[in-house]
């Protein structure tokens, strides 16, 4: 699959005046990582194991970086304890935001 139609993939829902972006996360991890799209979300690696929230902040700090986000900007939204989550995300358009999903997939190969 090209990077294109992979980024193209990535479900990213606009709701009052935010941006919905759908993560499948794995925890435990060997090293934070995002894996590409799978079924319409973006595969996001992390260390952190998953209890009391720790992989959840993990996900979110690791997407505020890797994205170039302030920390601010990006909350989990749904899906606290299952490993389908959207996180909201704001103050970015989703062309902004497809583009820099799209540089950071191109970056880890």
């Amino acid at each position: 699959m090209s990077e294109e139609r992979e980024t193209a993939a990535v479900e990213i829902e606009a709701r009052d005046g935010a941006l919905l972006l759908a993560v499948k996360a794995q925890p435990g991890a060997r090293k934070n990582e995002l894996r590409g799209v799978q079924d319409g979300a973006l595969k996001v690696c992390v260390t952190q194991v998953a209890e009391k929230g720790k992989a959840n902040k993990a996900i979110a700090e690791f997407l505020a970086k890797t994205l170039k986000l302030r920390k601010s900007q990006i909350e989990l939204a749904s899906g606290e304890l299952a490993s389908q989550k959207k996180f909201r995300i704001v103050e970015i358009d989703e062309a902004a935001l497809r583009e820099r999903i799209e540089a950071a997939l191109t970056t880890k190969k």
